[in-house]
């Protein structure tokens, strides 16, 4: 591509979209490069403090159910006291608690203090979404759920070659380092960071909810009976399961295949160069494409791309298999974000989007659970076999339930327009002094 056509599209890519949102961005940037501590975790607590590898992985099944419990408290959070103090007492906890860690000596404090930070550290992501949903127009929302998967994976990237260097000086540094860049982002949130929820408007005696604004109240409850979203949820729990043999199930069979720990380390980098290189430009590519069609493709492509490492024999073959899976990641992040945040309405959106981290989180949980069991009973091909048959699940799904839901640009054309003498109150823009905007915060 001619260079004048490259600043085209970079300017394109970039443009159009609220201050706000490159605040927030920046802090899900510094987020991500200050992520020391999960990539290293395993390695303190086996090699630096000496503990067994059962009592590694017991800590990190706590961590992960840290974050299941936080998930839906993080979302009620967010609805009923705003995106900004739920992203600000959720940073600051993770700063503290990050750093605390790396004190801790009694292996039941340690137990406990991640526990803690999988609760801290996973309540600042229903926050950070619906604030994205409340701060870019609809027809940008995929560009900018990209923008922002892009930044996190471009962190994760940097910090992740990063934390072996500081492990090898001190563990306690990278401990202290995540915790200072943390705080930093609660800062940057504080300083830069207006309110985005919208505001209802008042009843009766000065009271406000969501009734008096022309919706009906959301609770917990409903989020529960919204049928078709709870379908979304579950189907995005079949997706994360796939997604998550990648660093459960992939290394342990590589290694009872014979392959070194550099082996995976070599097939695995495969996906962040991909995602850093292709996740821009092939949302360019999709983000006028119909999400129904790219999320039963990228089901697929998920489903088979882990299917076909059954037939893997190489490092080089483990890493086309790593390239296909990869793509349908880049695709299917944005999409599925953007299909939630349609789903949601504007005063439940906290609630809504927790539910939707918690099917990640639980996928995080279970997956372990299902690798292991798989391939001690049946090998490692039947669970490959079993990914290409819930990503087979999961597209039909997407398929039969996206039936008759209006495309995204269809629905913004509906809207009345700027000049329009009727407001429009279901989604406030990113001008209306009522409805701030919305972004994400650093959450992978």
């Amino acid at each position: 591509m001619p260079v004048a056509g490259l600043r085209r599209a970079a300017r394109e890519t970039v443009s159009g979209l609220p201050r706000e949102f490159w605040w927030l961005w920046t802090s899900t940037l510094v987020n991500r490069l200050g992520a020391f501590v999960a990539t290293f975790m395993a390695l303190y607590l086996t090699i630096d403090r000496g503990y067994s590898a059962s009592y590694a992985g017991m800590v990190a099944a706590l961590h992960g159910l840290g974050g299941v419990v936080s998930s839906l408290g993080a979302g009620v959070m967010t609805d009923r006291f705003g995106r900004r103090p739920t992203l600000l007492v959720a940073q600051v906890s993770t700063a503290l608690s990050v750093a605390l860690l790396g004190f801790v000596r009694d292996p039941v404090a340690i137990a406990a203090v991640a526990f803690l930070v999988g609760m801290a550290s996973n309540a600042s992501r229903p926050a950070v979404q619906a604030m994205m949903a409340d701060i870019v127009r609809p027809e940008d929302r995929i560009r900018a759920f990209s923008l922002n998967y892009w930044a996190i994976n471009l962190g994760f990237a940097v910090s992740s070659m990063a934390a072996g260097f500081i492990a090898e000086a001190s563990y306690l540094a990278g401990f202290l380092i995540e915790a200072g860049m943390t705080m930093a982002c609660a800062v940057l949130v504080f300083v830069k960071l207006p309110e985005s929820r919208p505001e209802p408007a008042s009843g009766k005696g000065g009271a406000t909810d969501a009734s008096a604004a022309g919706e009906p109240a959301v609770s917990l409850g409903t989020v529960l009976r919204d049928g078709r979203y709870m379908s979304v949820v579950g189907l995005s729990f079949l997706i994360a399961l796939i997604f998550q043999q990648a660093y459960v199930g992939l290394p342990v069979a590589m290694g009872e295949a014979g392959f070194t720990p550099a082996d995976f380390g070599l097939a695995i980098a495969v996906n962040g160069v991909l995602i850093v290189v292709l996740q821009i430009p092939v949302t360019r590519f999709i983000q006028h494409r119909d999400p129904r069609l790219l999320l039963v493709a990228s089901s697929l492509l998920a489903g088979y791309g882990f299917g076909l490492t059954a037939f893997a024999g190489s490092v080089g073959v483990f890493a086309l298999t790593v390239c296909v899976w990869t793509l349908a990641e880049i695709v299917n992040a944005p999409t599925q974000t953007g299909l939630v945040v349609r789903l949601s309405p504007v005063h439940g959106r906290g609630r809504y989007q927790g539910m939707y981290t918690m099917s990640w989180a639980v996928a995080a949980l279970v997956a372990p659970l299902m690798s292991g069991f798989v391939i001690d009973h049946w090998g490692a091909e039947w669970l490959w076999g079993v990914c290409a048959v819930v990503g087979t699940v999961a597209a039909a799904g997407y398929w039969a339930l996206m039936r008759g839901l209006p495309r995204e640009d269809d629905e913004a054309t509906a809207r009345p327009g700027p000049g329009s003498s009727e407001p429009d109150s279901s989604e406030p823009g990113p001008s209306d002094a009522a409805a701030p905007t919305r972004t994400e915060v650093g959450t992978a």
